[in-house]
Formats: C-alpha cells, sequence, structure tokens
C-alpha cells in the first residue's frame, strides 16, 4: 500500500533507481523491525516517511568513501601511477543536476494547483483517492489536474530545451564572428 510512495522518496533523495529499490526495501525491513516503537500519535504514513527518510540518509552516511570502477583501479595512469583519469568527459552527475534544476523550476511554474496534485502523486506516492481527501475535491479532479500538470511541464521542459538550443547557436555564432576579426 505504501510501497510506491517510500519508493519515490528514496529515489528523489538519491536518485539512482538501483538504489531506491534497495532502499525501498530496506525501509520495509525497518519498518518490520520497529513497527512496535509506532504510538500511534500521527498518521501512521507520516510515521513511515519519517522511518524512509532516516533509513536514506543512514545509508548516504556510510557512503561517505569515494567510489571508484574497477577499470580505475586495475588500469593506473602511466605518468602518475595513480587511478586514470578521463578529463573534459561529460559528467553524468553534473548532467543529472542540470536536468534536476530544469525540472524544478518547470515545476515551480505550474500553477499551483497541478504544481500541488504534481507533488503528492507523482513526488510523494500519493493515490488519487488520498490527493482528493487531502485538497478536498474529487478523485476525477485530481486524476485531470494531473494529467495537466504533466501536460503543462512538458511543454516547459520543452521550451526550456529550445532556449537552451537558441542560446548555445548563439553562442557559436557569436564565437565564429569574434574569431574572424
Amino acid at each position: 500500500m505504501h510501497n510506491r510512495r517510500v519508493y519515490a522518496l528514496c529515489l528523489r533523495m538519491v536518485g539512482r533507481t538501483a538504489e531506491a529499490e534497495d532502499l525501498t526495501q530496506e525501509a520495509f525491513l525497518q519498518l518490520f523491525r520497529k513497527i512496535s516503537t509506532f504510538r500511534g500519535e500521527s498518521a501512521f504514513s507520516t510515521w513511515l516517511h519519517r522511518l524512509s527518510v532516516n533509513v536514506v540518509l543512514m545509508r548516504l552516511r556510510k557512503k561517505t568513501i569515494a567510489e571508484s570502477s574497477l577499470e580505475e583501479a586495475t588500469e593506473p595512469d602511466e605518468e602518475s601511477g595513480g587511478p586514470r583519469r578521463d578529463f573534459g568527459s561529460a559528467d553524468p552527475l553534473l548532467s543529472g543536476s542540470v536536468d534536476r534544476i530544469n525540472l524544478q523550476r518547470a515545476v515551480h511554474k505550474l500553477p499551483p494547483g497541478y504544481r500541488a496534485v504534481f507533488e503528492l502523486h507523482d513526488i510523494q506516492g500519493y493515490e488519487h483517492n488520498e490527493i482528493a481527501d487531502i485538497m478536498g475535491c474529487s478523485i476525477g479532479n485530481s486524476k485531470s489536474q494531473l494529467h495537466k500538470a504533466r501536460t503543462r511541464l512538458r511543454e516547459l521542459l520543452h521550451e526550456a530545451e529550445r532556449d537552451r538550443a537558441r542560446d548555445a547557436r548563439q553562442a557559436a555564432k557569436t564565437e565564429v564572428a569574434g574569431g574572424e576579426g
């Protein structure tokens, strides 16, 4: 019943699907171990959310050691004898950060109603009946708002991509013009 919400939370915090799946499983194992500590002073979903956040944070704390691939460990750089580094190649973490920033900007441009339903469903993992209760609307309205939010989000992301491509073309033209003079 809570699997999607916990998985969405883990994925949002770590950004990698395989690790989010592992953390989701760990959160439910922790739930099984700690269910007796639930006092009922808050909603179960709130308690599970906090437990899941704590599981992810504990993993992130343990994971502060830098990871290196087996290729880096077995193929030392001829000059330094240290691990080989490929400077100038795309950094997937940085590329992902740019995408996340663009997505956050687009989400913040959504109208408040669309944004609320989108965040509750796609980010926090609530079901439409829960969203309807939270927002005081019908399930159909929740579904409609989510559809409209996703459509508008796609439009905003396409606009951002077109703007970025236009800026890159303009920068290239400026660079060529500057080099000819």
